[in-house]
């Protein structure tokens, strides 16, 4: 895919926009809030999103795959397969949303407060909202309209300002949730409305007699998907719900939800990255084989190693001042947590990527294993260290089932695809991102001059990269041609 680069870029930009104002959003919350009820907003909306992020993708993402195998070849066949996963994923999610609202007053009591009740129940409207917003932006991506389906994750951006700092203004927790509802709404009903006027133009030519497209082929490869997103979702968010379990503590919840909304920065950014892993390698295999799957896995190693260890580094060192920026004064008792939480988001949103990777390749079963596991080592390690070290043990416990997690899939990666980054490479990059750390302690770090610090910082990281002739052009040149039009409908 000669666009995929480009096409990365204009995903990530979008990402960018969703992660400020998602930032923007939970910093205006939690000032509006404040910690006590800020944690349970935390608890109530991550917990109703978790269920989207993991089940209502997986159909989603498994559609993408067969459409991205077939727009170009046979474009008659996307309507029919777009239907099935369409019927599939309401009748999924909408039993889901009953479930889970007849289980509010349980997850309740099993969180020990027993007031959270009508929040989880109103909180249940969350799921089929988001569900119809996941279903076309995964339908864009499996017929590569990159562009649009950034279009629509900005216009998600703005929409998530305009309710839920409106609406939490207006109304408090109530309010907030509410917000969480009408967000995805709006982005659903423009990729409604942009389905009827653009690609049916594309993708409604007749049918060929005899084709059918039976839902049990998405559900055959969104079954064990959709238990990797359960389980990577469960190992990133299982702390949170252990601290309040454990602790039984609103304030100390509240600042741990700070520590770990800002620690997950990384993660949002290399999200786009993931989404487009599946279609892209899909097709790749479909179409090319072996040798061009393996350079877009190639590629994205590169990326991560570019980008996310800067970002890691930065955020770890700046704890502090992040938070006092984004929650104010009264959140810097996370700061220690978020130090250590930001390196296990980093070595967890390396894991994600390369899962997305191999299971675009169709090896989806080994990503669901080994998450399966982490969950396992994650419950056992929360469970020894909040007692003892409080929020410091759950950022602990994450930190290190998420960096045994990305070597064993690395491993998995370099033998499946026979891709790997360089020994040097890795050398350069960690030792980039040591000095890094080293000069932070001498450079300003106040509340506004540690902004100044860490632009200048993220820009001395790429010193060795060059100087080592480890950063190219062919890196840096999807930026450089961003803006050059070349008439392709595919980015």
């Amino acid at each position: 895919m000669k666009n995929f680069s480009r096409a990365l870029v204009w995903l990530t930009a979008s990402e960018v926009v969703f992660n400020i104002a998602s930032y923007v959003v939970h910093a205006s919350v939690g000032r509006i809030l404040g910690p006590a009820d800020y944690g349970r907003y935390g608890l109530v909306i991550t917990l109703t999103t978790m269920i989207i992020v993991l089940v209502g993708n997986g159909l989603p993402t498994a559609m993408s795959k067969y459409l991205s195998e077939v727009f170009e070849k046979a474009p008659w066949k996307v309507p029919i397969i777009k239907r099935e996963g369409a019927k599939l994923q309401a009748v999924v999610m909408g039993s889901l949303t009953v479930i889970f609202f007849l289980a509010s007053p349980l997850i309740a009591r099993l969180l020990g407060d027993p007031s959270l009740t009508p929040l989880f129940a109103f909180s249940s409207l969350i799921i089929p909202a988001f569900a119809a917003a996941s279903f076309y932006i995964h339908y864009y991506s499996g017929l590569h309209y990159f562009r649009f389906q950034a279009t629509l994750k900005i216009i998600r951006s703005f929409a998530r300002l305009l309710f839920i700092v409106g609406l939490a203004f207006l109304f408090g927790l109530p309010g907030s949730v509410a917000g969480y509802i009408l967000a995805p709404l709006s982005v659903f009903f423009v990729g409604l409305v942009a389905d009827s006027i653009i690609t049916k133009r594309s993708f409604s030519q007749k049918p060929e007699e005899g084709f059918s497209f039976s839902g049990r082929l998405l559900l055959a490869y969104a079954w064990p998907l959709t238990l990797f997103l359960v389980f990577y979702e469960l190992v990133l968010t299982l702390d949170l719900y252990l601290v309040k379990a454990i602790l039984q503590d609103d304030v100390a919840t509240g600042l741990y939800n700070a520590a770990i909304t800002v620690g997950r920065i990384p993660y949002y950014l290399f999200y786009a990255l993931a989404v487009m892993m599946v279609p892209a390698i899909a097709k790749a295999q479909a179409d090319r084989g072996p040798e061009e799957t393996g350079s877009l896995v190639g590629k994205s190693l590169r990326l991560m190693a570019f980008l996310l260890f800067p970002f890691v580094t930065l955020l770890a060192v700046y704890a502090e001042p992040i938070l006092r920026l984004f929650y104010g004064n009264r959140y810097l008792g996370a700061a220690d947590a978020m130090s250590i939480f930001s390196l296990g988001a980093g070595f967890l949103t390396v894991f994600y990527v390369l899962a997305f990777a191999l299971s675009g390749a169709g090896q989806v079963r080994i990503p669901m294993k080994l998450s399966a596991l982490g969950v396992l080592v994650a419950l056992l390690l929360n469970f020894l260290l909040i007692p003892p070290f409080g929020i410091e043990g759950a950022a602990a416990a994450t930190s290190i089932v998420s960096f045994l997690l990305m070597v064993v899939i690395l491993a998995y990666t370099a033998r499946h695809f026979a891709v790997s980054l360089s020994a040097k490479l890795w050398s350069v990059s960690i030792g980039s991102a040591i000095a890094t750390a080293l000069l932070s302690t001498i450079l300003p770090s106040g509340p506004i001059s540690f902004m100044a610090s860490g632009v200048l910082l993220f820009a001395l990281y790429y010193l060795p990269l060059l100087a080592f002739k480890e950063l190219t052009d062919a890196d840096i040149a999807p930026l450089l041609k961003l803006f050059r039009k070349d008439g392709s409908r595919q980015v």
